[in-house]
């Protein structure tokens, strides 16, 4: 019976795996720490194999900084941490599809690798922009310059420093660099095979970030680099000249990724009104010629009112042959003019042309909003002044969301510098204009506010409150304006997907569930012993341990789940039978029976629930008798 690892995947491990596979004389053997074999990957043997010339010394075009390495096994070394459940900070826990999850989102994003691997449409983020600030982002949340560069090992044993260290000399974008070089790792493995990133960023980082994105994502998906007008006017007292636009930096998992169109615009349907009440919808006249020269569009158009003929001018012709035009004259799709008495002209039909707008990568303040409107927004939900600093207009996420998701997917969309949770908000919004079923995950280090802040003035301690609010008061005025707009049971048109779901469950990082033991068999006294009769530790409840198994075992986090007494016992069943849980202990055959009776998918227990081996091997035999297709696991 297999044990669950209650660690995030070893990504190292992984690829070293896939490398093997491919090239088995580039991988060696060496001692760790503890004086075992491992393998390891020989990179000069590697090179060379992957080149038909001697590759020392070549010269090649790379992108590094101080740091690059050191981040990428940040971004790849497994952590024993998990997600526990916070049903009181829920919104309609049992019914919700939507996750907000506290924790540093390096963690987080390794912690939801099994679960949510290849299944995310969209990701929006708008991470720090590193506007000269003396910030650090790592996976113990914040720490000083100075220990930083310590554990970077940037001095040497006599404490002398190892490099100049100027704000000019890297440093600054070093971070940075570190800082969202393994995320993105991390997130691009997140994507659909279709998904798309969106991030928002300023001039400071964007050639880094473009760099960045280029090494995880690949150049040959780069989608856009779109300017949003973020402000509508220059601010006066800037020093030299006033910036007025951000970035949004698109790059696509791969070419399989296929952008929207956006909605018409009211000035695009304008000129469509008028309607023959055919069936066939408005139209408006368009022209009948065409500037190229065909012999066989030269002909006359005789006005069946009038009996006038008409003549292309000299040099063009129609816009279709003699046999093409009788029938659209028979078709009554040739105007005439108001009287009947005009020169010929196509009837060019609404639901003919193009039913949206290609988008560009210039996005004025009418079309995605800007600072003040996002400020106004929030203010208006929280009817004060807004707590959070720069957030993100609704119409830009919307936006967004128009050209990467659609209406029928069931979407999944992630935010892991989520904030003040804009992006749930815009979710829920664009759900509710077209009934729309996309789901979000939101991921927010809880970051405490300022003691001066408007935010906590009004009791907000950190930033994931915040956004918890927004996301409350969000959902209930969005209810509110369906409520109003529509009658019950009519809020879409689409009667399969009537509820909108503005609830979210919450889910905060932790250390393991698993009790850890560090101690030699001499340092063991009677009361270590008896402590470690379980192997959970103390102050976790079933709910942990069953989101501990989700994530271990790749199950969405987002599945309703229910727990039902089976002789005696609790026993939970998530989506039904996609895995059922037990952690009781000394669970009878009867229990294990009836549990097998199910067929669930996946099975877990306690490695305790049992006595002996003897037990275990009679649990497998059980579930090959009436469940064989079952997996069995234990933590």
């Amino acid at each position: 019976m297999e044990k669950l690892t209650q660690e995030t995947v070893n990504f190292t491990e992984k690829n070293i795996d896939r490398i093997a596979a491919l090239f088995p004389s580039a991988i060696t053997e060496t001692k760790d720490v503890d004086g075992k074999l491992k393998r390891v990957v020989n990179f000069d043997q590697l090179k060379q194999l992957l080149s038909g010339e001697v590759v020392d010394g070549d010269e090649c075009y790379e992108f590094t900084w101080v740091g690059k390495k050191q981040s990428i096994i940040e971004g790849n070394r497994p952590i024993r941490k998990t997600l526990r459940p916070c049903k009181e900070e829920s919104k309609n826990w049992d019914t919700t599809e939507n996750l907000y999850i506290e924790g540093d989102n390096l963690d987080v994003l390794k912690l939801l690798q099994n679960s949510y691997l290849n299944k995310v449409k969209m990701i929006y983020i708008d991470p720090p922009y590193n506007t000269g600030n003396d910030f650090i982002y790592r996976d113990n949340f914040k720490v000083s310059k100075e220990d930083y560069e310590e554990e970077l090992g940037l001095f040497d044993e006599e404490e002398n420093r190892l490099f100049k260290n100027t704000e000019t000399n890297g440093r600054y974008h070093s971070d940075w660099c570190s800082m969202m070089y393994p995320r993105l790792q991390l997130a691009r493995n997140l994507l659909t095979d279709d998904g798309v990133i969106f991030i928002s960023i300023d001039d400071n980082e964007v050639h880094n970030l473009r760099k960045i994105c280029d090494e995880v994502f690949g150049e040959e998906n780069f989608v856009a680099q779109i300017v949003w007008q973020k402000k509508y006017a220059a601010t006066n007292d800037s020093k030299g000249f006033s910036t007025t636009h951000d970035y949004i930096i698109v790059y696509q998992k791969s070419e399989q990724f296929q952008r929207n169109l956006l909605p018409r615009t009211e000035d695009q349907n304008k000129p469509y009104k008028n309607n023959d009440n055919d069936g066939r919808g408005l139209w408006r006249a368009d022209n009948i010629l065409v500037k190229t020269y065909s012999s066989t569009a030269v002909y006359p158009i005789v006005n069946p009112n009038t009996g006038k003929e008409y003549y292309p001018p000299k040099g063009s012709s129609w816009r279709a042959n003699k046999e093409t035009m009788e029938k659209w004259i028979f078709e009554n799709r040739i105007f005439f003019g108001k009287d009947g008495n005009g020169a010929p002209q196509l009837k060019r039909y609404l639901n003919e042309v193009q039913q949206g707008r290609v988008p560009i990568t210039w996005w004025t303040y009418e079309d995605a909003g800007h600072n003040d409107s996002a400020n106004r927004e929030v203010g208006v939900l929280f009817e004060s002044k807004t707590p959070f600093d720069t957030p993100k207009p609704v119409k830009l996420l919307k936006l967004i969301l128009q050209i990467s998701t659609n209406d029928f997917d069931n979407s999944i969309i992630l935010d892991f510098f989520s904030g003040s949770a804009t992006t749930a908000h815009a979710v829920m919004q664009l759900n509710a204009e077209d009934g729309g079923n996309r789901k979000f995950i939101m991921v927010q280090l809880p970051e405490e506010t300022d003691p001066k802040s408007e935010a906590n003035k009004a009791g907000y301690k950190n930033i994931c409150e915040i956004g918890k609010e927004r996301i409350r008061r969000a959902g209930k005025k969005i209810e509110e304006e369906l409520k109003e707009k529509s009658k019950e049971g009519e809020l879409f048109k689409d009667e399969e997907r009537k509820t909108l779901d503005t609830g979210f469950r919450v889910l905060k990082m932790d250390s393991t569930n698993m009790k850890d033991v560090y101690y030699s068999p001499s340092q063991y006294n009677q009361q270590m012993l008896l402590d470690l009769e379980s192997n959970i530790k103390d102050d976790r409840t079933d709910i942990d341990l069953l989101y501990g198994v989700l994530l271990d075992w790749g199950v969405p986090l987002s599945l309703p789940h229910i727990t039902e007494k089976i002789g005696g016992k609790n026993v939970h069943f998530v989506n039904d039978t996609d895995l059922v849980a037990c952690f009781e202990e000394q669970v009878s055959e009867e229990v294990i029976r009836e549990i097998a009776r199910r067929k669930p998918l996946r099975v877990v227990f306690r490695d305790s629930s049992f006595r002996n081996s003897p037990d275990k091997i009679n649990v497998t035999e059980i579930f090959k008798t009436l469940s064989p297709e079952t997996t069995i696991k234990v933590i």
